[in-house]
């Protein structure tokens, strides 16, 4: 007897699948889990789940349902941004409709997958499906007779099924448990604040962060792809980039030793929770510009999402801390500036810095800012200088051989921090070697490499807090053998790091704002923030060091 072959689409939203897209699975009868057997769905590197965990079943005219095998945890919603611990685990085989999104596994474990489609594709013989289910010798032919009863397609389940199974459930209760204590017990705890922070982090502090939690950098590794990776994946036409094996390891080690450092300060959080209104602004006009949103990390580490912060060495200001000139080049009004030792009002006329700016700029004397106050500054306008942020990042953004680098993203941010090519900006034409893309072409040219999604990574060359040092002039110049500035270094992985923990916090507590609602999946089921144990904004208002 013969029937048409019905095969089951599905898209993984996380761990190790999700990298490859749609995934047909050979119908009518598809086992999931960690080893399915033959013709099954292996979920490798997903963890708490059982060898046959769940089971979908395609017959006639695409009817699709999905059943858990014993006690094993499946859960089904309409869509994916949900929290999957409110969830009720399925009881009985239930049916998949399109788009509709299944958790397989705990909460904060498993495997989440959209169902794409049931798809028609030949014919499947039920007598081979018997004989499969027997475990029949391979040898033995099509014909030869199968000690497994008659299959009752129309009534789906034969009767000698429901005591045969009930039994097994009986059999493997008290094992499941035993499994799922188990796998309690292999839980890291979650990270979260611990004692009061800092209100502000040199760029050196990162160095003190000597061990890396090997959690918290696997979940942290599926936040960077999702911010990071995937955005350069698609501005370079490459999506084997989006793989986590692809990913600038060294940058993500450095950004999780950062969110170490941020996590555990109650004053970060306080700031986040503050500062989420402007946060919101900045989100929506990158969104609109179609920039990444990693870069709505840049001014907390600037300002602290401060829009009136003053730079007490360069004169810069405001939420994005921008330079006079900087300022004056992306459209922003500076005029009327007192300075010390001087009755004229200034202005800047110049669109860069000039070379080595702490000893040559005319507002900067002994290394410290020599501006007062001025009767216009539209900088510490938070709306006017996103703004104008979002011009200063097209030089960058434009630049085809930073959309096919592999690194546009993490480049960018560094653009904030050294510029992209001030030459062409100054009126002597003079050359920035630690501008980022003066920097970038010398080190393909030295490596011999055609692009570098690794080059920020390979970059942090400094080893030591000194060597950071942001209030010694020394060290403006600098580069520890490095191809970029010293503080850019860590400077972008800061950033990032922010922007992560970020996407968590307002996720979790403000997800029914607009700016924040995508955010919602990522603390929800296997999103990336289940390693951190994100405070609500009750818990930093009555922290007392939480601001």
């Amino acid at each position: 007897m013969s029937q048409e072959r019905w095969d089951v689409v599905v898209r993984f939203l996380n761990g190790p699948l999700q990298w490859q897209g749609d995934i047909v699975m050979r119908g009518p009868v598809v086992r999931m889990g960690s080893s399915p057997g033959p013709n099954g769905l292996k979920l490798d590197g997903y963890r708490a789940l059982d060898d046959r965990h769940a089971v979908i079943s395609a017959y006639q005219g695409g009817t699709v349902q999905i059943a858990p095998v014993g006690a094993n945890q499946v859960r089904m919603a309409p869509h994916e941004n949900v929290d999957w611990s409110e969830i009720q685990p399925l009881r009985v085989p239930t049916f998949l409709s399109e788009g509709c999104a299944v958790h397989v596994g705990p909460p904060g474990r498993g495997a989440t997958f959209t169902f794409v489609e049931c798809r028609r594709l030949g014919v499947w013989t039920q007598q081979a499906l018997l004989s499969e289910a027997a475990e029949a010798d391979p040898s033995v032919g099509i014909e030869a007779k199968s000690q497994v009863q008659t299959l009752d397609i129309a009534k789906r389940i034969p009767l000698w099924f429901v005591p045969i199974v009930g039994l097994m459930v009986l059999m493997t209760c008290s094992g499941v448990g035993l499994i799922a204590v188990i796998a309690l017990q292999r839980d890291v705890e979650q990270l979260g604040p611990s004692d009061p922070g800092q209100d502000y982090y040199d760029y050196g502090d990162v160095f003190a962060e000597t061990t890396v939690n090997a959690n918290l950098k696997a979940n942290t590794g599926n936040g960077f792809v999702a911010f990071v990776s995937a955005t350069n994946a698609e501005l370079a036409g490459d999506p084997s980039l989006k793989a986590p094996e692809k990913a600038d390891l060294q940058l993500l080690e450095w950004t999780t030793r950062a969110e170490q450092m941020y996590i555990r300060g109650w004053k970060f959080w306080g700031k986040l929770d503050r500062s989420r209104d402007t946060y919101a602004m900045v989100l929506t006009k990158l969104r609109a510009a179609k920039m990444p949103e990693a870069l709505a990390g840049i001014p907390y580490q600037e300002s602290g999402y401060n829009p009136v912060a003053k730079d007490v060495m360069l004169c810069a200001m405001g939420l994005w801390q921008f330079q006079p000139e900087i300022a004056y080049r992306n459209g922003l009004r500076v005029e009327g500036c007192h300075m010390r030792g001087s009755s004229i009002p200034w202005k800047p006329t110049e669109k860069a810095l000039p070379i080595n700016a702490i000893r040559n700029a005319e507002y900067v004397a002994d290394a410290k800012c020599q501006i007062s106050s001025c009767d216009v500054d539209e900088r510490t306008e938070a709306a006017k200088a996103t703004d104008a942020a979002l011009r200063n990042f097209l030089d960058g953004w434009n630049d085809p051989e930073f959309r096919q680098s592999g690194a546009m993203v993490q480049m960018l941010i560094a653009t904030h921090n050294a510029g992209y090519d001030d030459s062409k900006y100054r009126s002597n034409g003079a050359v920035s070697r630690t501008n980022v893309a003066r920097a970038y072409k010398r080190y393909l040219k030295d490596s011999g490499k055609t692009r570098a999604p690794d080059f920020i990574g390979q970059n942090i060359k400094c080893a030591s807090k000194e060597q950071m040092d942001p209030l010694n002039a020394e060290n403006i110049n600098a580069t520890c053998g490095s191809y970029l500035p010293n503080v850019t270094q860590t400077y972008v992985p800061y950033v990032i790091a922010q922007h992560l923990l970020a996407a968590c916090y307002y996720g979790k507590n403000y997800g029914n704002d607009p700016a924040f609602a995508d955010y919602r999946k990522l603390v929800a089921g296997d999103g990336y923030c289940q390693a951190i144990k994100v405070p609500s904004p009750e818990e930093v208002a009555a922290h007392a060091s939480g601001g």
